[in-house]
This record gives structure tokens, C-alpha cells and sequence, in this order.
């Protein structure tokens, strides 16, 4: 019996006799590096229970947009969701606010925030029946269109993909000037062929892993927001299992999501160079301070309305802090 066939049968028994089964939901596309990561970290899971813990990964957007997953969750059709800050504002806003349009520029900076606020986000999360399994990145969230963009008076001009179910944020885009679409976010690639849209807000790998830059071949160097996420599950469905289990899968789940920052970063990186070699059109900002005064415009709308005032303040303060030691 070969190493691999030996690996199947052994999760294949150990699923088998596995005494609770987590059902998690995730966009991420089959295949992808969010998506294969999960699946690593299932097989961890298996292994850290000794069999008596699976986990089932419904991929690619098959249960719906991240809305209809946290739904799902509500009622108690799935147990759990990989999702970013835009799904978990339909449980509670307060992740969101690392998310904030150029609020955090650099990695670094987002390091140093999400450690002083993860508390506070966690029981914002728990206070609404949700354990946070993990924290995510997904990566800096680029502009990527059909046309060159330079300012944001010449961005209004086209149509942005905008997430289903955030009026809030509907209303920010258009106070910063910008002209929004709204769909569901498996709904970006037809939309994108038809010319619904011909913009949309993705980090490279998003943009790489879909092919997307196929068609919105032009990219703005310009870091709009840091698109962050989490790996959730339900409180009662995560309390079934064994406390003694709990706290290993746990720590799995904490250590996958190290990995997954780290390999997410790398490969942000690397499929933007794969990008450009294949003929993507890198856009300088015309004007960096044009592109800022479009966010703080919201900024007016996001604070109050999309986060809590208080959180939001609390995640610019310790932005501002870092940004000030580093003078």
C-alpha cells in the first residue's frame, strides 16, 4: 500500500467513525490556497481528536454569498463559516473596522492593531453565539478594472462591484464619490463579461486565483483597505465536543491560521508579479491625496453606520499610535 493510499484510508476511517461532524462554508474557490488550507487544517483536526472530530468544507460559494452562509448558521443548517469582514458584519460590525478604506497601509501596521483590538473583536463575535476558530487575511484590496483609473473623479465614471446585503456600505462608496453595483459576490465574474461591472476591489490573489485580471486587465497601485476574515462556529454545535478536544482543535485551528497569514502574504506578492508578467497595466495614482480625501468622505458614512464609533476610533487610535513611534 503506497504512503497516499495508506493517508486516504486512514481519514477515511477516521471520518467514518467520527462522533461530531462541523459542516463549514467558505466562497473561497475549490482549489484555491484559502480553500486547500482548510481542508489541511480538517485533516489536523482528525488527527488532533483521534477521528472523533470532521470537518466538512462546502467550497466555492455552492451554500451561497457569505450572507446566506451566516443564514444558514443562524438557523442551524451549517455549524460554521471561513469568511471575511464583510460576512461577519451579518453577525456583528466590529471586525469591519480593521477593514476601513485606507485605514491600514502596511502590514505592520495591520500587526500592530489587530493584536490591540482581537480581544475586543472576539467578544463582539462571542457575544453573538459565534466562537472565533481562527483570524484571516485575504490581503490588501486593490482596484482592478477594464480601464485605467488614476483619480477618483475618473474611477466615477465606472461601475464597482459592491458586496449584497451592506447598504451602509453602499452608501460609503457613493460618498466617496465612486458609483457602486450591487451583487453577490458569486455573481463578479458574469457581471465583469457582461460589462454590469468593470470594476472590483480584490487582493492580487483573489483577482489571480479567478482569473479575473483576464478581463480587468488594469490595476491602481493604491492600498484601498486591508480585507481581513475569520473562520467561525456556532457555540452550541462547538460545546457538544469535549472540552479536553475542544482546547486541541483550537490550538490547530490558531496555528493554521498563523500559516495561512503568512502563506497569504507570500502569494499576494507572487501573484501580482504573475499578473504583470501576463500583461497586466500597473496605474500610478494621480494624485495620492485625491484618493484619500475620497476615503475620509467614507469615513463619515463607515463610522456609526457600518462599525460602532467606538471600535472604529479605538482601531484608528492604535493606527495612529504605530504611524506616530515610527516618526
Amino acid at each position: 500500500m503506497t504512503k497516499r493510499l495508506a493517508l486516504a484510508v486512514l481519514f477515511a476511517s477516521a471520518a467514518a467513525r467520527a462522533d461530531h461532524t462541523i459542516k463549514l462554508g467558505t466562497i473561497a474557490p475549490v482549489g484555491s490556497t484559502w480553500h486547500n488550507l482548510l481542508k489541511e487544517m480538517g485533516d489536523a483536526w482528525a488527527t488532533a481528536s483521534g477521528g472523533k472530530v470532521k470537518l466538512k468544507i462546502y467550497a466555492g460559494g455552492v451554500l451561497g454569498n457569505e450572507g446566506a452562509m451566516v443564514q444558514k448558521m443562524q438557523v442551524g443548517q451549517l455549524h460554521a463559516a471561513a469568511i471575511t469582514a464583510v460576512g461577519l458584519h451579518e453577525i456583528t460590525p466590529e471586525p469591519q473596522a480593521v477593514d476601513v478604506p485606507m485605514m491600514i497601509d502596511t502590514l505592520d501596521e495591520y500587526d500592530y492593531v489587530q493584536a490591540r483590538v482581537q480581544d475586543d473583536l472576539e467578544k463582539a463575535v462571542s457575544a453573538k453565539g459565534y466562537v472565533v476558530m481562527q483570524w484571516g487575511e485575504v490581503g490588501f484590496a486593490r482596484f482592478f478594472s477594464t480601464k485605467p483609473y488614476a483619480s477618483p473623479a475618473a474611477m466615477a465614471e465606472g461601475k464597482i462591484f459592491t458586496w449584497e446585503g451592506d447598504p451602509a456600505s453602499e452608501r460609503a462608496w457613493r460618498a466617496a464619490g465612486l458609483n457602486p453595483v450591487v451583487l453577490t459576490s458569486t455573481d463578479i465574474v458574469p457581471a465583469l463579461t457582461t460589462g454590469m461591472i468593470n470594476i472590483v476591489t480584490q487582493p492580487p490573489l483573489f483577482i489571480y486565483t479567478t482569473r479575473l485580471f483576464e478581463k480587468a486587465n488594469q490595476m491602481l497601485d493604491l492600498n484601498w483597505g486591508y480585507l481581513t476574515g475569520a473562520t467561525v462556529v456556532r457555540r452550541d454545535a462547538w460545546e457538544k465536543i469535549p472540552a479536553e478536544v475542544r482546547t486541541k482543535l483550537l490550538d490547530v485551528s490558531r496555528e493554521y491560521g498563523k500559516k495561512v497569514s503568512a502563506d497569504i502574504r507570500r502569494m499576494n506578492d507572487d501573484a501580482l508579479e504573475k499578473m504583470k508578467a501576463a500583461g497586466l497595466t500597473v496605474v500610478a495614482p494621480a494624485n495620492r491625496g485625491e484618493w484619500e480625501a475620497a476615503a475620509q468622505k467614507a469615513w463619515e458614512i463607515v463610522r456609526g453606520k457600518v462599525v460602532p464609533v467606538g471600535i472604529f476610533d479605538k482601531v484608528k487610535k492604535y493606527r495612529d499610535e504605530f504611524r506616530a513611534s515610527k516618526k
